[in-house]
């Protein structure tokens, strides 16, 4: 019955990938439905920060569909877009769990997204009554905070156009269609992403492009199969990756 319900409240499920529709079905598998007649559903442009690192937690957040960034902004102001999410996460879940009162980051959509917004107190109500769903936010949130440490202490030992490798690597991993994968990224966003200048990305940019290790289409920097293999083994060298 519950399932049959979640399809009542969240209509667009049909209109999703199967993997992506198995994930949310997984996630909500033993949510009651007070906790769906709670859920209200948002539709976001690409670029709106929805969740700003030190307002108070009023909801939770479930990605239906899209690519969200999160962006620390503690260090000199500099804007630094430490991991990408476009799994099913509750973002807002941590909080939630730790009883934090304040959010940890900012929150922006990298593309368009469908959200799934869940109010604080119903979603902390459906975790203290429900050990299985506590388990499982718990395992994500582990999950979340041993990528986000990896790939920090990974970063710290490369510089310049290795840490741009890694990146695209990551990238490529994520996003590629049909093993080729073709960014939207400007260079201000992939120094974001990677920590460096803008004046770094460009010279490392260039350098790939000399090497052939990336291709352009336009503006915009594209990896195949080949390429991305390359890339990996070069950092793989330096890394245990």
């Amino acid at each position: 019955m519950e399932q049959k319900y979640l399809y009542q409240v969240l209509p667009f499920l049909n209109e999703l990938e199967r993997d992506k529709r198995e994930q949310l079905e997984e996630y909500f598998h033993t949510a009651p439905v007070w906790l769906m007649d709670s859920f209200k559903i948002e539709e976001l442009d690409r670029g709106e920060i929805f969740v700003r690192e030190n307002a108070p937690v009023e909801s939770v957040y479930v990605v239906a569909r899209g690519i969200i960034k999160a962006t620390d902004y503690r260090v000199y102001g500099v804007a630094y877009d430490f991991m990408h999410f476009e799994g099913t996460y509750a973002m807002g879940g941590m909080e939630v769990v730790m009883d934090l009162d304040y959010y940890r980051t900012t929150l922006e959509t990298v593309t368009p997204c469908t959200m799934i917004t869940i109010p604080k107190q119903q979603f902390k109500k459906w975790l203290d009554t429900d050990i299985k769903a506590l388990k499982q936010e718990s395992k994500a949130i582990t999950g979340y905070l041993v990528t986000e440490a990896r790939q920090g202490r990974a970063f710290l030992f490369l510089q310049g156009v290795e840490r741009l490798k890694m990146l695209l690597t990551q990238k490529y991993e994520a996003y590629n269609q049909n093993g080729i994968y073709e960014t939207n990224s400007t260079r201000t966003e992939l120094a974001e992403e990677s920590g460096l200048c803008v004046k770094t990305i460009n010279r490392s940019v260039k350098r790939l492009e000399e090497e052939k290790l990336i291709g352009r289409r336009g503006n915009r920097i594209t990896i195949s199969r080949q390429q991305y293999e390359q890339m990996k083994d070069s950092v793989s060298r330096i890394l245990d990756i």
